[in-house]
């Protein structure tokens, strides 16, 4: 027998919108230089020029990967003069990233 596929949603309780954006926030996690922009925004906000040394990657390239977390909501920038400075959006994020951290050491 057969379950109603409306029943089924409504147990799972996960609509089709939050997995899209929960498997955007993965994606977004799946690529090492965005986790090393989110790894050196754990404690303390960074400009653009920052992050690039940090990472070792051009000002342009840095700027691309902020703009997609950024879209994502996953960090958030702060204008002070001619300078842009860029911090985790909210806690959660740096949730999940500790919470990775402690399921790799893991053993």
């Amino acid at each position: 027998m057969h379950s109603d596929p409306n029943q089924v949603e409504s147990e799972i309780g996960l609509a089709d919108e939050q997995a899209i954006g929960i498997a955007e926030i993965f994606k977004a996690l799946g690529d090492p230089t965005r986790v090393k922009i989110i790894y050196f925004l754990l404690n303390k906000e960074l400009c653009v020029h920052d992050l690039g040394l940090r990472i070792g990657m051009e000002q342009s390239a840095v700027s691309h990967q902020l703009r997609y977390l950024r879209d994502l909501h996953i960090v958030k920038r702060r204008k002070e003069g001619k300078t842009v400075y860029y911090s985790l959006d909210d806690e959660h994020i740096e949730q999940i990233f500790v919470q990775t951290m402690g399921h790799l050491g893991h053993d």
